[in-house]
């Protein structure tokens, strides 16, 4: 197993920057999500680590190797990088049994008969494939497909596993067990494994760290947890699900434990606290984010609690969604989003008070940095 390391790694395509000055250490071990929109830089990345693809600027490490150097013209090609990688479209050979497309990278390295017989059924079995070794691959399902092209990447035993969407073409129910068995395989094999998806739900359930890209700059790591729950700018918390976000004026600042503070801010017909990661000068202007599961609604206009934000307002549509209810509320601030229990009987037009505890409201400076 290796680490990977990006300094101040960039790829530009004539005056278009796809990359813009990356910093990133992926720890042995550890499985590391790239996400962002399309077009926000996270494939370009995976595939400069790979050797598929040449930066323009900075270096890359894999270990204690350098791989590439754009200062100094060092560029290692990706056949001698040690690297698997798993693509979008599995690239399994239709000429080929499942046998033959998992040994095919142990052909080509001139590995002997008997070790690749061995390595070859070892792959299978960490995907649960063995059994169908001699099975045409035009004759797999979709998912049987995916596991053979991981046990294709892991055959080899590579530094460092890399994975650009490869449960994009499956459908959700697949994805979601695939997703399941595959992080069950890395941590038991404990591999460097680098990821690449658009799909918020994925990075947060496989990942130890995900990576949040927007136009080629790395807006903001951490665990999943912390990117939910705590974003340091607008574009991060924008990025996951559909919150309520605020623009609000912060009146007074408080620090509490855990390095935190609490706000009390005010916005146009509302006030209340949130909490926010740093300290924030009183008159600054901030975007309160309230994410719609953290909401209550309450009819007519009397719950409001000691702490918090709470608005008054009145019911604008309900959408049920089988496990939960989709309820917009139009207030003075704005129309608010609110997840709500399937069985909530609210109807268009009741007057209801929509509450958020303080510690469920997190706001960021409306200039808030990125955080590296």
């Amino acid at each position: 197993m290796s680490t990977v390391t990006l300094e101040k790694v960039s790829r530009s395509f004539g005056d278009f920057v796809a990359v813009d000055h990356a910093d990133l250490r992926v720890k042995e071990g550890e499985f590391v999500t790239l996400l962002g929109p399309s077009g926000c830089g996270k494939t370009t990345t995976l595939r400069m680590v790979a050797g598929l693809e040449q930066n323009t600027a900075g270096r890359i490490s894999l270990g204690e190797e350098v791989v590439s150097d754009a200062a100094s013209g060092l560029f290692v090609p990706p056949e001698r990088r040690r690297l698997g990688m798993v693509f979008q479209s599995y690239a399994i050979w239709p000429h080929m049994t499942v046998f033959d497309n998992v040994a095919y990278p142990l052909r080509v390295r001139r590995r002997a008969k008997g070790d690749i017989q061995d390595l070859v059924m070892k792959a299978l079995r960490l995907v649960e494939m063995e059994r169908f070794a001699e099975r045409p691959a035009p004759a797999l399902s979709g998912g049987q497909q995916q596991r053979v092209a991981i046990a294709r990447a892991l055959v080899f035993e590579p530094k460092v596993l890399l994975l650009d969407e490869p449960l994009s073409n499956l459908d959700a129910k697949l994805r979601l067990q695939m997703g399941d068995e595959f992080r069950a395989i890395q941590r038991r094999l404990g591999m460097t494994s680098l990821y690449v998806t658009h799909d918020q739900s994925e990075a947060m359930a496989l990942s130890d760290r995900v990576v949040v890209m927007d136009h080629g700059r790395i807006q903001q790591i951490g665990a999943p947890e912390d990117i939910y729950r705590y974003p340091t700018n607008r574009v991060v918390a924008a990025f996951f699900g559909s919150p309520n976000l605020l623009e609000a004026s912060v009146d007074n600042c408080v620090r509490i434990d855990g390095g935190r503070v609490r706000l009390d801010v005010s916005g146009r017909g509302w006030r209340g606290q949130c909490e926010a990661a740093s300290e924030v000068t009183p008159g600054q202007m901030v975007t309160v984010m309230v994410r719609p599961e953290d909401a209550r609604v309450a009819a007519g206009g009397s719950a409001r609690g000691e702490d918090g934000l709470s608005w008054t307002g009145q019911v604008a549509s309900t959408i049920f969604r089988g496990a939960s209810r989709s309820i917009i509320v139009e207030t003075d601030g704005g129309r608010l989003n609110v997840d709500a229990p399937a069985f909530s009987n609210y109807s268009v037009g009741d007057n209801v008070t929509v509450v958020v505890p303080d510690r469920a409201a997190w706001a960021v400076a409306e200039s808030g940095e990125t955080k590296q």
